[in-house]
């Protein structure tokens, strides 16, 4: 066929006759695809590797040449400013200013020789047809190189940002070399004036990103967004491998969590993160081998740093599951949270103060936006601060979980995700009351500044009635402190006094007392000893005060044991009553109808409304109530009806989990056949 077609051209050329242009030309490109068709039929395996090789270390000898001349570029500048500097002086004394504004830019050239070559091997290799093995030859020795820059100057230093300086590397090295080639190959048309007569999408970006190059082709464009797009895929699928040590280094490492988040933005490939991290999490940190505090201290850290990533809070959800499941699970993760919130290394002995220090210092940054009375940000009273979060609302991505407004992902903050391991804040409370106990009893001084700081800290948090407790702990500590330095003020002379005392009295200075409040005073165990037995009682202070008094004699009336002990006579009447249904006491009247005569059995009456023999904390607790009952038969009857009650409650617990009060009561109520028995139960020890 395409000899035919020459035979015919040359005829016609014999004959005098010209042919026009266009069948010229599509006997030269039917020649050209014939050609092209041969050569791709008889081309050598290895062909496209060999491309690749020539077109890689060409481009790896153009980085060389162009790192060498940034050098080069750089020296001359600081020369230039420091000659520049000296003017300046020299001109500010003259009274003028003269500033060289002209900054040269290194940029290739297309009669650069390496470039000539290499855009003489492009246009013969487009010249038999291989236009597209061509520039995939060479686009991938291009990323090949961009992915090797990348990860060197990537690295493992998450301590700076890098991201500025990659993209300053492909304005400098490989753009320039695609700028210098496209000219050579006659391929730079301006995007501004296209042959279509229709003006380019690209037509926005200003010329102004392009160093050196004063109106760029729409080729060139395209190249620079399709190297950047991979710049950003190539870095941020780096930190995501490494974002479980980022976080360990955070804030350390913002710098590659601020990265991340710009890579994050141009590629939208959140769920990758997202399955990445957790993954790493379950092997890396969700095992048996990592201690609570460091799971903790992983998680408060990732919390910070999803933040900064994602402010509203949708992928910090889904990667903060698996943690919170996994610390559910252990015994001492209360234990350990109260500790992240009063000790100073927050609980890890292998890190600084500052880790520690943060939890109580999110507490002070929080304070105006944490929720603690309940009310919902949509009774809000400023307008103007109405139309701030307007104007600076944004929907939630498509990711989010429908359940769950973005409103309340927003309003969670570090201490509230942490409550929300725990499920209630009752827990944490009485936690971190027994913990505070614990502190200050262990002290050996009155230095109560940083524990009153958190406890206000907490009170803003958690309200003032929650912390009450808390609160008249330290309030004991103040008083006690206020006492010992009054008694010490008035021993004015040390010595005399021990000559009084005699000479192994020891000095009052060495002595500190701290006076706790009743609220707060410890059980007491006791052994009567009787006739025929002893007996084990764990009791209340003032019921073992009660029975000590009946050691130095055996009968009282009821106003003489009152004034012993030194508490009013209808206390004593409700607090005797424990000894007297035990057996252990008779009560009979004395002279004077108001008053009682309380004797000492000498012998342990059986009475038969104990059902047992010795006290417990239980019936202590019971009989420490102000509301206590006299009838101990009355009470177990009760109990007796409230073990079916007792059951439902540990299911439900079990089934639902970790509840609050007022959400068990409500819950208790809606049961219709336990409705009598609750009732009861709460007019006998919940008044």
């Amino acid at each position: 066929m395409l000899v035919h077609a020459l035979q015919s051209y040359n005829d016609q050329i014999s004959e005098g006759r010209h042919p026009s242009n266009s069948e010229r030309d599509h006997l030269f490109s039917t020649y050209q695809l014939l050609v092209s068709s041969v050569l791709m039929a008889r081309i050598p395996r290895h062909f496209n590797e060999i491309l690749h090789c020539y077109f890689k270390g060409s481009l790896e000898e153009l980085s060389t040449i162009m790192a060498g001349e940034i050098d080069d570029e750089n020296e001359s500048q600081e020369k230039d400013d420091m000659y520049l500097d000296e003017k300046s002086k020299i001109s500010y004394r003259t009274g003028r200013m003269e500033i060289d504004e002209s900054c040269p830019q290194v940029r290739f050239s297309e009669n650069n020789k390496l470039v000539k070559n290499i855009g003489k091997v492009v246009r013969d290799l487009r010249s038999l047809g291989f236009t597209s093995m061509t520039e995939d030859a060479y686009a991938s020795a291009i990323f090949l190189l961009l992915k090797a820059k990348v990860h060197n100057l990537a690295g493992d230093d998450y301590r700076s940002s890098v991201l500025e300086s990659i993209k300053g590397w492909i304005q400098a090295v490989p753009l320039q070399f695609l700028r210098a080639l496209l000219a050579y190959l006659g391929d730079s048309v301006s995007y501004e004036s296209p042959s279509s007569g229709l003006k380019s999408p690209l037509a926005s970006r200003p010329s102004s990103c392009y160093p050196g190059i004063d109106t760029p082709s729409e080729g060139l464009v395209r190249w620079q967004l399709r190297l950047e797009y991979f710049a950003y895929e190539t870095l941020q699928d780096l930190r995501i491998a490494k974002l479980f040590e980022i976080i360990v280094d955070y804030p350390d490492s913002s710098p590659a969590i601020e990265d991340l988040k710009q890579c994050l933005e141009y590629t939208g490939q959140h769920s990758k993160l997202v399955e990445s991290f957790i993954s790493a999490l379950r092997y890396r940190l969700l095992t048996a081998g990592a201690s609570t505090n460091d799971i903790l201290h992983q998680y408060v850290s990732s919390i910070k740093a999803l933040r900064t990533i994602d402010p509203a809070g949708v992928f910090l959800e889904a990667v903060g599951e698996p943690i919170r499941d996994y610390l559910r699970g252990r015994k001492d993760t209360i234990k350990c949270i109260v500790t992240m919130l009063t000790d100073g290394s927050g609980g890890n002995p292998n890190v600084s103060g500052n880790t520690g220090d943060s939890l109580l210092e999110e507490l002070n940054r929080d304070e105006e936006s944490q929720e603690n009375s309940g009310v919902d940000d949509d009774f809000i009273t400023d307008d103007k601060q109405a139309w701030i979060d307007a104007a600076r609302w944004e929907p939630d991505p498509v990711e989010a979980d429908p359940l769950k407004g973005s409103r309340n992902r927003r309003k969670v903050d570090i201490l509230g995700m942490i409550v929300g391991i725990i499920g209630s804040k009752d827990q944490l409370v009485n936690e971190y009351r027994v913990m505070l106990a614990e502190k200050l009893l262990n002290k050996s001084d009155y230095d109560i500044d940083s524990e009153i700081r958190t406890l206000e800290l907490l009170k803003i948090h958690f309200g003032e009635s929650s912390m009450q407790k808390c609160e008249i702990m330290l309030n004991d500590l103040i008083d006690s402190k206020r006492t010992n330095t009054n008694i010490k003020a008035t021993i004015t002379q040390p010595s005399q006094t021990g000559v009084e005392l005699g000479d192994n009295a020891v000095s009052m200075d060495l002595l500190d007392a701290t006076i706790i409040s009743s609220n707060f005073w410890p059980p007491i165990q006791l052994e009567l000893q009787f006739e025929d037995r002893a007996v084990q009682f764990t009791v209340a202070p003032i019921h073992a005060a009660i029975i000590m008094q009946f050691q130095e004699q055996t009968s009282w009336t009821s106003q003489n044991l009152a004034a012993a002990i030194g508490i009013p006579v209808d206390v004593l009447n409700r607090r005797i009553n424990f000894w007297i249904n035990k057996g252990i006491l008779a009560e009979s009247l004395g002279a004077e109808s108001s008053d009682h005569v309380f004797t000492l059995m000498e012998g342990m009456v059986e009475t038969g409304k104990n059902g047992g023999d010795s006290g417990s904390c239980e019936e202590l607790l019971v009989g420490d109530e102000e509301g206590e009952r006299s009838v101990a038969s009355a009470e177990d009857q009760i109990r007796k009806e409230m073990t079916v009650y007792e059951k439902f409650i540990m299911g439900m617990l079990t089934n639902f989990g970790s509840m609050g009060l007022d959400r068990i009561h409500n819950t208790l109520k809606l049961i219709p056949h336990m409705i009598k028995h609750y009732n009861s139960f709460r007019a006998s020890y919940l008044v």
